[in-house]
């Protein structure tokens, strides 16, 4: 079947067909389905996961393609095939950067891939920014990415303050039917077509928060550890083996970037590239508009996190600071500089124990990942990181086995600063205000 003969999603479609989405990011896209629910399409969030899945994704998928085109076509196909769907009313949503990362062709290959597997009336739909399926009957409309925004804002705060709670919470899954209780609550707003407004977004997200920060807890330290990566192994549990939770398990407290990050990072790179080797005013300015716009958001979020006694990020400006003599800002395939400045923060902020999770073969994250711990280590020497390679040949108890690793190292050295801190507690906290100094200044 030549390309031009692939089904498009039409605006018909719209009232006919039931669109899958692939589980990437499972607190964040579980709001982008309210979102689309409530511009009138019907969807469902997959929940598959397995083995069978990978299987399915190597059968119909080259295995030089990087690990998550195999999992999101695998989740795909599994889905299709499980005799849920009327296939002649199902349609797919795939998100595309439009960078130059494998993944803005994932589209292509799902589309090959339904052609060999039977299901070639399935049409697919493009989620992206950048205009790359013209025809589309997803229409990418400006009232539509505000609501995206807002609500990848919700979402990300949401795992924030889950994540920097649950580890210490006296009354075990309290942190956890709180988050629940929220998304329920975000996802009837977007679906009554409020709670996305500025107004609207700074009176929920503090009561959020204090909601939160009332929830019973014994703040013993424990290790704390970032995650980085490649997008899709970072955020989905599916690709990185349930990351989280395994960490969960190990008594940890993990930090994991929000979404908004990579978002705000696809939105500067336009003019970057138009600073760097010359555009137009469109390049140079659209950016700007759109990250002045995000900021404001920006602000609340972390403003809420830290009026509530919560780690929050950096601002993404201050972010982009922190590439300086480390990293070009013309390195910007797949997460390129920002997965170095990700790292760069994690360790700056108290959370030095990293689980950097790339796809093998993935070129931009072996680059900008583990190419850059040497780099970090040597201007961080507290930088404790280990690379996880997810592949369908990588097992689950090696990678497991090397996070445990990177964990013992991260036990003895909150031992010996336990140690220190007791045996002359003044000396201790002199030192650790002179190292929060020597952040400020760096």
């Amino acid at each position: 079947m030549e390309a031009t003969q692939y089904p498009k999603f039409t605006p018909e479609m719209k009232k006919t067909h039931k669109i899958l989405i692939p589980n990437m990011a499972p607190v964040q896209f579980r709001i982008l389905a309210a979102v689309m629910e409530q511009a009138g399409y019907t969807c469902e969030l997959l929940e598959n996961c397995g083995s069978q899945v990978c299987e399915l994704g190597l059968k119909y998928v080259h295995n030089d393609t990087c690990y998550p085109a195999l999992l999101v076509i695998g989740q795909f196909l599994d889905a299709l095939g499980s005799g849920r769907y009327d296939l002649d009313h199902t349609a797919l949503i795939i998100t595309q950067t439009g960078g130059g990362c494998r993944a803005s062709n994932y589209i292509h290959l799902l589309r090959k891939a339904l052609v060999k597997a039977g299901y070639p009336q399935v049409p697919v739909v493009s989620l992206n920014f950048s205009g790359l399926e013209k025809d589309s009957g997803f229409p990418m409309t400006v009232p539509l990415m505000r609501k995206l925004l807002a609500v990848i804002f919700y979402g990300d705060l949401l795992v924030t303050l889950r994540a920097q709670t649950e580890p210490y919470e006296t009354e075990r899954g309290a942190a956890a039917r709180c988050q629940e209780k929220w998304l329920d609550a975000i996802c009837g707003w977007v679906r009554e077509n409020r709670g996305w407004t500025g107004r609207e977004i700074k009176a929920a997200m503090p009561r959020m928060a204090r909601e939160f920060a009332a929830i019973p807890v014994n703040r013993t330290p424990k290790v704390k550890v970032g995650v980085v990566g490649e997008i899709y192994v970072k955020y989905s549990p599916l690709g990185n083996n349930d990351l989280e939770r395994f960490l969960a398990s190990q008594d940890c407290e993990v930090n994991l970037p929000g979404l908004m990050g990579f978002v705000q990072y696809c939105a500067y790179n336009p003019a970057e590239t138009a600073r760097l080797y010359g555009g137009g005013l469109w390049e140079k300015v659209l950016p700007d508009v759109v990250l002045r716009h995000i900021e404001g958001m920006e602000s609340v979020m972390i403003r809420v996190l830290k009026d509530n006694g919560y780690h929050a990020p950096l601002p993404f400006r201050e972010l982009v600071k922190l590439t300086d003599g480390v990293i070009g800002m013309g390195d910007k395939m797949g997460e390129g500089w920002l997965l170095t400045a990700e790292m760069i923060e994690l360790v700056r902020a108290g959370y030095e124990n990293i689980v950097c999770a790339q796809p093998f073969g993935c070129l931009p994250n072996h680059i900008c990942g583990k190419g850059m711990i040497n780099k970090i280590r040597e201007l961080y020497p507290q930088a404790n990181i280990t690379p996880i390679d997810y592949d369908p040949s990588a097992t689950r108890v090696n990678q497991e086995n090397r996070i445990k690793l990177m964990l013992a190292v991260g036990r003895e050295r909150l031992a010996e600063r336990a140690a220190a801190e007791a045996a002359a507690p003044e000396e201790y906290a002199q030192e650790c205000r002179n190292q929060e100094r020597t952040k400020v200044l760096a």
